[in-house]
């Protein structure tokens, strides 16, 4: 009796994978590779991994089907050999693919006015023609919605391409998300670390933001896990750092520069802003009062090495702007507004020179030991 392929098939139908409940055929465990020669029979069978459990007890059910089903003279034993399967590459989408520009903004410490500083420049970079979008991702302190007047929006959720998107709240043409729109005020945020990071990563991965120039990332201040996720998560253009005139805030500074120029984050610094320069009473526009210090931010820039990009006074309708959802940004023809309309400016400037001399930022792959 002579052999060929298809009794070799029809016999190994017998063979029952346990765990699957299937025959090894079926699930196509059986590689296209069969050779007969004369009474020798060999094929191989295929696998997820080299080291499945399974691999002896089917490979001896395999060598007793053919000697039952196609000839107890075939030479089979020894001749069954195991591949490991090919599994398809999957493409992994890109977070924010159409997105050009992530930038981060961030502060060695609390308290100077980062939020209201990132919340001006996006209206700024926005008013200059750019599509902008703004991410809250200060988890435990969210002020963008304040900032921006829309407490009481609730971002809704539509289907793209078979997903559920969070449609970003907008605003004086900057799209938002933040924390602030899903959870009470009033109520504090009171969450582990893992339940805040992975908050962030559903605002960033399932935020329907569409085709933006800048993205705009209100960082909380100081150095979290909230910044691992994101340098994690995303390919970050560039860092902002805002700081104050006061030794304090600069010391901090340093800090939060350090951890962006280290050799695991490598996010290139855009430069530094100087918030609360000077004050301006409105009486006496011409005078300025440099209650925290003088320049502070600006001789810090030039001992880093990094672009001063703007000094911002502090002027009472900042303040009173920031808590009307007014952002001071949007009157160009105030000292604030023009000011922020200025580092706006610089911060394209910057941007346009990075992306020439420098190659994308890489996700960063942090290991801890």
């Amino acid at each position: 009796m002579s052999f060929y392929p298809q009794l070799v098939l029809d016999a190994l139908k017998h063979v029952r994978h346990p765990g699957k409940g299937k025959d090894i055929v079926s699930l196509e465990m059986v590689e296209d590779d069969i050779r007969i020669d004369g009474k020798r029979i060999s094929f191989s069978l295929l696998f997820d991994r080299a080291n499945d459990p399974m691999i002896p007890s089917i490979k001896k059910a395999c060598v007793h089907a053919i000697l039952t089903y196609v000839g107890e003279d075939a030479d089979i034993k020894g001749n069954i050999y195991v591949k490991v399967k090919n599994k398809p590459k999957v493409e992994v989408e890109k977070p924010l693919s159409e997105v050009k520009n992530v930038i981060a903004v961030a502060s060695g410490k609390g308290g100077v006015g980062k939020s209201t500083v990132t919340s001006n420049l996006a209206v700024a970079l926005a008013k200059a023609g750019y599509k902008v979008g703004l991410l809250d991702a200060d988890i435990f302190g969210p002020s963008v919605p304040k900032m921006f007047k829309t407490e009481d929006a609730r971002p809704v959720l539509e289907k793209v391409d078979g997903k559920d998107k969070i449609i970003p709240v907008e605003k004086y043409g900057v799209k938002m998300l933040s924390i602030g729109y899903f959870v009470n005020p009033k109520d504090a945020t009171i969450w582990r670390g893992a339940m805040a990071t992975n908050a962030l990563k559903q605002l960033i991965t399932e935020g329907n933001w569409g085709a933006l120039d800048y993205l705009l990332i209100d960082l909380p201040p100081g150095t979290s896990d909230i910044h691992l996720t994101i340098v994690q998560t995303l390919s970050i253009t560039g860092a902002v750092m805002v700081t104050t005139p006061q030794d304090v805030a600069l010391a901090d500074a340093i800090k939060g520069v350090s951890m962006f120029q280290s050799k695991n984050i490598n996010v290139p610094i855009l430069g530094l802003i100087e918030n609360m320069a000077w004050f301006t009473p409105a009486e006496l526009p011409e005078n300025k009062y440099y209650i925290f210090g003088k320049d502070g931010g600006k001789k810090l820039a030039e001992e880093l090495g990094v672009t001063l990009l703007g000094q911002i006074p502090i002027v009472q309708s900042i303040r009173e702007a920031g808590d009307n959802g007014e952002p001071a940004a949007l009157n160009e023809d105030t000292v604030t507004g023009n000011a922020f309309a200025n580092v706006a400016q610089k911060v394209v400037e910057c941007i346009t020179e990075r992306n020439l001399n420098l190659p994308p930022t890489q996700i960063v792959d942090v290991k801890t030991k």
